[in-house]
């Protein structure tokens, strides 16, 4: 008898959604190349710069989206990425540029994208 039921994989919950309204909604994207090569964390808040391409946010720009997975970043060529472009999304998982932090108006920039932020719920 063929088997109807089988366990396809796994996957530890990392608190980055925390809920479904905004819908989450992933597209593609084009990470700029870096000076120095780096590992990018799922979770980046994402620029856009004028030239369409996106760079780690820190206040330059506009917020655009978050990344999706961890992510490989060279010195040699920009890298296509997948982006959380819509959802709901706990701050505190949200990681952005070294010694900035994400202002109240990044945050209505991010809203007109259907990006919303929310602090996870405690477990019962």
């Amino acid at each position: 008898m063929k088997e109807l039921r089988q366990k396809l994989g796994s996957m530890e919950y990392d608190g980055l959604i925390t809920g479904l309204n905004p819908p989450v909604r992933v597209d593609g994207g084009t990470i700029a190349k870096l000076e120095a090569p780096a590992v990018l964390k799922r979770g980046t808040l994402l620029g856009k710069g004028e030239d369409g391409l996106l760079t780690v946010y820190g206040g330059t720009g506009t917020p655009d989206c978050i990344l999706c997975d961890d992510t490989e970043v060279g010195a040699a060529e920009d890298v296509p990425v997948d982006v959380y472009a819509a959802g709901c999304f706990d701050p505190e998982k949200v990681t952005v540029a070294e010694g900035y932090t994400i202002t109240q108006a990044d945050k209505d920039k991010l809203r007109a994208y259907s990006i919303i932020f929310k602090a996870a719920s405690a477990a019962e």
